[in-house]
């Protein structure tokens, strides 16, 4: 029993820094697999969403297939088929609407 103890208390002294290591490797492995392409995203579809224009062709994270009347600050005027709506401009999903400008 005291074996352990001091086999426990010797394995405290020794770690030191060095047993932080591959818990910095995990955080730096997370950050650039998962963290960092998350944020390149995020700026991609700012982007995108900050460049359209009156008279583009976009599709809706809902499915609603439309084109941009008119534009505000945060908000765009809509038509599909006759119908207008007004959204967030979150509400844009890019890689549909992308994909629906490429078929042209």
């Amino acid at each position: 029993m005291l074996n352990i103890l001091l086999m426990a208390q010797q394995g405290g002294k020794d770690g030191g820094i060095s047993s932080f290591i591959p818990l910095i490797l995990i955080f730096v492995v997370f950050y650039f697999f998962m963290i960092y392409p998350q944020i390149k995203k995020n700026k991609k579809q700012k982007k995108f969403r900050e460049e359209l224009d009156k008279g583009a062709k976009i599709v809706t994270l809902g499915g609603i297939h439309a084109k941009i009347i008119e534009k505000n600050d945060s908000t765009f005027l809509i038509e599909s088929e006759g119908t207008k709506l007004r959204i967030d401009k979150t509400a844009i999903s890019m890689e549909s609407s992308q994909a629906l400008n490429q078929q042209k």
